[in-house]
């Protein structure tokens, strides 16, 4: 197999697995430097934004954000992201070392990588069933405790890292975050109302997706019904948002910048109602302090994060059935498009979806990524063998959000103004390159108008609004 280096390049017919790091490139002196860098990424550029114009514009685009991405965006507000990162300090003394040995045998089996705190949950949750069908109550409840003390823990950095990045986000509107996190997600969700909208799919159970969509002013769509604390629903109905143009009636048009969205894995603000057996959405604030307890006593058996511990089967698969029933059904399907960020490729439910996906010969797969992830998505690549249809942007350089918004994702293709204007302006252009030259000479003092004997027409060509910009 081809070795892969730091930065990773395949955009259509362009193959690069060892490409060149245009923040690396060095010189005599800083302008050379700065005059090198700007043209190997005019290169680059060249061959990916064209490549990306033309995937965001498929009949049906899907975009999977991972942790990546609030990792990136912690990065730009200058704090820190809560990670999934393994603690066995987390177990029971008395039972540490046996749950430490199958945690990391069991992630090493499922995900070849090692385990997070998501297997840390499975194995507690898995140990507490076992206790107490075992009539052991007393460390039934001592591995209670320490699940509840974990996920509390995990919970808690969440909340700090949404703290951090609220504090930043909008500080500088015209160079800061926010003004990398708008571009980026306007980018997939500015599609033409014609077009399928953007399913939004994440792991992530924070909300600054939410709030990116917010600030930009994108309507999203998801499966809670209701105002005061939507209630999940669990059945699947093609909602939409339309509205009447003026002074037509009965002829209701699409409106743009509306996205699908799903949380894979729960949310922060999701909670398990067990009196009505229904899920909840908290009106839980953005970044909220952590001083004020926002969370439940027991969030381990609230709190709706994934996988939980819900004892009945119907509860502890719900509502994630549906969710990746969405999943499914919105990728695997003709001429559909995915785009992951950030994801890490260590969920194997998601895995096993994308990999039926690339069944589908119109299908495609592009990988942004900021690393190899433990060479996980190396070893997912070559085990598909539907090269043709994975593109690969990897690495310091290409994963970077700054860096794609910047150079490399195309512009919104719902800027009708902008791109008559650049439809024009090339026709004149054009016309301008092969109207022959006037040789003829006018005197000074005489009429021009007279030289016309046919009044002046203005074409403006017609544009078709599915053409990026």
């Amino acid at each position: 197999m081809t070795e892969w280096g730091s930065q990773i390049l395949k955009v259509g017919p362009k193959i690069d697995f060892n490409a060149k790091n245009p923040d690396q490139v060095t010189a005599e002196n800083v302008t050379d430097t700065e005059t090198q860098k700007n043209q190997l990424i005019d290169q680059y550029r060249k061959n990916i934004e064209p490549w990306l114009s033309s995937l965001f514009q498929s009949e049906h685009l899907s975009l999977l954000i991972g942790s990546g991405f609030t990792t990136a965006i912690a990065n730009k507000c200058c704090c820190t992201a809560q990670g999934m990162g393994y603690d066995e300090t987390k177990f029971p003394e008395t039972h540490r070392v046996i749950l430490d040995k199958h945690t990391k045998e069991t992630a090493k089996s499922i995900r070849l990588s090692d385990p997070n705190i998501e297997d840390q949950i499975r194995v507690l949750s898995q140990s507490i069933d076992g206790l107490e069908a075992l009539g052991d109550s007393v460390n039934a409840e001592a591995f209670k405790t320490s699940l509840n003390e974990l996920i509390s823990s995990f919970l808690s950095g969440l909340l700090k890292t949404e703290c951090g990045i609220g504090k930043k986000l909008f500080e500088s509107i015209e160079e800061g975050p926010i003004n990398t996190l708008i571009p980026f997600l306007m980018s997939f969700a500015s599609r033409t109302a014609s077009r399928e909208r953007l399913n939004l799919f994440t792991t992530n159970y924070d909300r600054l997706i939410e709030l990116g969509c917010d600030a930009a002013g994108i309507r999203v769509l998801d499966r809670f019904v209701g105002s005061l604390e939507p209630v999940f629903r669990s059945s699947r109905l093609d909602i939409d948002m339309h509205y009447n143009p003026p002074g037509i009636r009965g002829e209701p048009r699409y409106l743009e910048g509306v996205v699908r969205l799903t949380k894979l894995h729960g949310s922060l603000d999701w909670r398990y109602d067990t009196d009505l057996k229904v899920i909840r959405k908290v009106g839980l604030p953005f970044g909220v302090d952590t001083v004020v307890n926002p969370l439940p006593t027991n969030p381990a058996y609230s709190v709706m994060i994934y996988p939980n511990p819900m004892k009945d089967r119907e509860t502890a698969e719900y509502p994630y059935v549906e969710l990746f029933r969405d999943f499914a059904a919105a990728v695997c399907k003709p001429n559909a498009t995915l785009v992951t960020y950030g994801y890490g490729f260590g969920d194997d439910h998601i895995n096993r979806i994308i990999s039926d996906m690339l069944t589908i010969p119109s299908t495609h797969l592009l990988i942004i990524s900021y690393d190899k992830s433990d060479d996980r998505i190396k070893h997912f690549y070559e085990k598909q063998g539907f090269e043709s249809q994975i593109s690969l942007l990897i690495g310091s350089h290409f994963g970077d959000i700054s860096t794609l918004v910047e150079q490399y994702l195309p512009k919104p293709s719902i800027d009708r103004i902008s791109n008559r204007m650049f439809e024009l302006l090339s026709k004149r252009i054009n016309c301008k390159e092969k109207a022959p030259e006037v040789t003829e000479h006018i005197a000074v003092d005489q009429d021009i108008t007279q030289k016309t004997d046919q009044p002046e027409t203005i074409i403006i060509p017609t544009v078709d609004d599915d053409v990026p910009f």
